[in-house]
């Protein structure tokens, strides 16, 4: 057999056992805050799931290599033991003095060997470079003595000498010879192995970190395109008027799911965009034709009020129940004027047709209004509250005049006898706005009537037999005007308290008031 021919020194100090990882109590689990750690959006998901990939495929490979590297060392010191098979153990029966105990020529540093006879350690030695006899403690000679003669090799932990890979094979003297090499030469390669790999394993990881992260936001691009086209349209006002839609997202290929999802929301702009126009061009031929048919009906309204005023002029000629139904036709064909001029007035703000815009006193405007609506419902306690200086904005007084006199015309409706109105008339505050309120004590607006009472032919009592005396447009020409000039309209109503607010911008001269 040949020795061994790789020498390296060894001390061989008495080692302690090595001690194992912390134990954890059975049962015990380790619980992780997944829910913390919930990644919410597609990017985030995909770097995630490229870099656990990448950790995954790192894990395998050194695992897969370690062992690989292991195997391969712990066979080539097998390899050694029987080339080695029991030399040394041999060398250690037949030594004579004490000096001479621990060398034997062409064994290794580090080669350990005993020698059993009837089941008991009676010689054992290492291969050091100092002199001194190896003495092993009882717990290293206990399982000397249980290994098995069948010269196959082991690795068993010596407490004197650490671990050891050791075969044991029977002797020409129907003893055991017991020999091992030490392992400490393949821990520290495959523990070398195992840095180099973490080492490079955590700078790949950072790498593709880097790059997957780079690499997923430019191909997740055409989709923040997508959600910043999204949400401009969803600003949009697209309930009335003319809207612009976005440009389109650009187009990618079509092959990908980006591509098919920037064309799915390109055709859904395209749709959308159709509709709204098609909506606009069919309200534009609505109010176009409710501003031609009021204008044509204001001319054999005025005819049918002027025949019948003056039928009524020659008593003579007509009998009681003729001037009865002359009456009649008069007030209703007044009344259905007003109707037409509403409807007019409406076109013609939803079409944006300009107002006056001139300095208007909203002081002077509650006055003659008051005195109107006190005129017309003495039964009513009216009210002003005004400031000490008059109140100016930038308007068109007929059509402000208009909304005072729509909210006291339905307050007197709408209320009681005895009920106290108030006109109130607040100076321009931080905002350059003007307030004026109408303020009453009546029952209110009903619960289911609030949120539309400024739509248009909505009435109070719900249904068209017209007790109430209103067409349902008095508050949508308030509404309307008051938008038209760049203001708001609100109502804040509970029993015993109804408020309507109305908001002014204080205007300037020459400046057309927003339509």
């Amino acid at each position: 057999m040949t020795a061994p021919t790789d020498r390296a020194e060894h001390a061989v100090p008495a080692s302690r056992p090595s001690e194992g990882p912390a134990t954890r109590r059975p049962g015990h689990r380790i619980r992780l805050p997944l829910g913390r750690l919930r990644i919410r959006t597609l990017r985030g998901r995909l770097i995630a799931g490229s870099l656990l990939l990448f950790t995954l495929a790192c894990t395998i490979v050194g695992v897969a290599t370690t062992l690989s590297l292991q195997r391969f060392l712990i066979g080539r010191l097998d390899q050694q033991l029987q080339d080695a098979k029991g030399r040394y153990a041999i060398g250690l029966e037949h030594a004579v003095e004490d000096e001479h105990f621990d060398r034997v020529k062409g064994q290794a540093v580090g080669t350990f060997g005993a020698r059993l006879a009837d089941g008991e350690v009676t010689q054992c030695g290492v291969v050091r470079d100092h002199g001194g006899q190896l003495a092993l403690p009882a717990a290293d000679r206990a399982r000397l003595e249980a290994l098995s003669p069948d010269g196959r090799s082991r690795t068993v932990e010596l407490e004197s000498l650490g671990k050891y890979r050791l075969m044991a094979s029977h002797g020409e003297d129907r003893d055991i010879l017991v020999t091992g090499l030490p392992m400490h030469g393949v821990d520290e390669t495959v523990g070398r192995l195992v840095m180099v790999e973490l080492t490079v394993f955590i700078v790949v990881l950072a790498a593709g970190g880097v790059a997957g992260a780079t690499f997923v936001r430019l191909a997740l691009r055409p989709l923040r395109r997508v959600a910043a086209t999204a949400i401009h349209v969803s600003e949009l006002p697209l309930a009335s008027g003319e809207v612009a839609l976005p440009a389109r997202v650009p187009y990618t290929e079509p092959g990908t799911e980006v591509g098919q999802v920037s064309t799915a929301f390109n055709h859904m702009l395209e749709h959308v965009e159709s509709a709204l126009a098609q909506r606009q061009a069919s309200e534009d031929r609505l109010r176009r034709f409710i501003a031609d048919a009021s204008h044509e009906l204001r001319t054999p309204l005025a005819s049918i009020r002027s025949h019948a005023e003056a039928a009524r002029r020659d008593p003579g000629e007509t009998g009681p129940r003729a001037d009865h139904a002359l009456r009649r036709i008069e007030a209703e064909s007044a009344r259905m004027g007003h109707l037409v001029d509403d409807l007019l007035l409406l076109a013609r703000l939803d079409a944006g047709r300009p107002l006056a815009n001139e300095p208007v006193d909203l002081t002077r405007l509650a006055i003659d209004t008051t005195s109107d609506a006190r005129a017309a419902g003495p039964d009513h306690h009216w009210a002003l509250d005004l400031p000490e200086d008059p109140v100016t904005v930038y308007g068109d007084e007929f059509r402000l005049h208009q909304v005072i006199g729509n909210l006291l015309t339905n307050a007197r409706t709408h209320t009681p006898p005895g009920t106290n109105v108030t006109v109130r008339v607040a100076a321009a505050d931080r905002d350059e706005t003007v307030l004026l309120e109408v303020v009453d004590d009546g029952p209110g607006v009903p619960a289911d009537l609030r949120d539309d009472v400024f739509e248009r032919f909505v009435r109070g009592d719900g249904s068209r037999s017209r007790k109430a005396g209103g067409s349902g447009l008095g508050l949508a020409i308030v509404s309307a005007v008051v938008h038209a000039h760049g203001g708001s309209a609100t109502l804040d109503s509970r029993p015993g308290r109804t408020r309507f607010r109305i908001r002014l911008p204080i205007g300037s001269p020459g400046k057309e008031p927003p339509g």
